[in-house]
């Protein structure tokens, strides 16, 4: 009978591409209905995938560390924060307009980037 990996191996082995996470990580922060936790999940898959294999055991304990103490911070500081915590793992974060489903012309500039936060 032929094994199959787990869906969370699956899951760790697709983010190791950085688009793949990306994608991921926008599809978590995008969702209209998000449940408490799945967020700090994502980023916890997401640096089980990019950091932890290059980070040695003490530096992956302290960076998960640092992701639980931004999560629990409140005000503008936190977004700081995650732009930083992501860019070691060499992602950043992205602004861009939001697309409406209706009227929208071809070639409409929303897919154009706004701002950018921590540049890789």
């Amino acid at each position: 009978m032929p094994t199959s990996d787990s869906y969370q191996a699956y899951l760790i082995e697709a983010l190791k591409d950085k688009i793949h996470a990306a994608a991921y990580l926008t599809a978590h922060l995008e969702d209209e209905e998000p449940e408490p936790g799945l967020l700090e999940l994502a980023l916890r898959n997401v640096f089980e995938a990019l950091g932890e294999p290059n980070m040695s055991a003490e530096d992956a304990k302290l960076h998960l560390k640092k992701l639980d103490v931004l999560l629990s911070q409140n005000g503008s500081a936190t977004i700081y924060a995650l732009a930083n915590w992501l860019k070691v793992l060499g992602l950043k974060l992205k602004f861009a307009v939001v697309q409406e489903d209706e009227g929208e012309d071809e070639g409409s500039v929303s897919d154009v980037e706004l701002a950018e936060v921590g540049n890789v």
